[in-house]
């Protein structure tokens, strides 16, 4: 059981598209305490994500996303990552104290997912072969984070976190 003075905290990380919104959501429904998508979180305090890129770079969004995610888990609740916050060793060494759920999914599944989205890291080339990629390279830093892995590939979002909210509540 968690107590007064460590709120219960879920981590949801994986490669975009896997569903950690989606999911999130139900779980932290579940366990009655709030959802945060830290993403949208650095967006409403600083602006689109591909404008702070273009404007001051990958290290000082990386940063803020460190910060972000930092407050979040401080707080508490349900907590979605963007999907390249793993790539930052400091934002890793922080997810250690904390139940981490990685997110796979198949690059099928992400290929319906992601038809007629609005995703700027994949426009240009061939989105599912720039997905695969990134998935590839980042994959070793969700497994390095997580508690536990649970794939979303084929599945209904709602057994999904039924199972995630099984699994949080086992390890209380």
């Amino acid at each position: 059981m968690t107590s007064e003075t460590e709120p219960l905290t879920l981590v949801l990380v994986g490669p975009m598209a896997a569903g950690k919104t989606s999911v999130g959501r139900r779980v932290a429904r579940r366990l009655g305490v709030d959802f945060v998508d830290t993403d949208k979180r650095i967006v409403a305090a600083h602006g689109p994500i591909p404008a702070l890129f273009a404007e001051h770079g990958e290290a000082y969004f990386r940063k803020l996303e460190r910060q972000a995610v930092a407050v979040a888990v401080a707080d508490g609740g349900v907590i979605s990552l963007g999907g390249g916050a793993v790539t930052d060793a400091e934002t890793r060494e922080l997810l250690k104290a904390h139940s981490v759920v990685f997110l796979t999914v198949s690059a099928e599944a992400v290929a319906d997912r992601i038809r007629g989205g609005n995703r700027p890291l994949l426009a240009g080339e061939d989105p599912i072969e720039r997905w695969k990629r990134i998935y590839e390279e980042r994959r070793p830093w969700y497994t390095e984070v997580a508690s536990t892995t649970f794939d979303t590939s084929r599945r209904p979002m709602q057994r999904i976190a039924d199972e995630i909210v099984a699994w949080k509540r086992e390890q209380r």
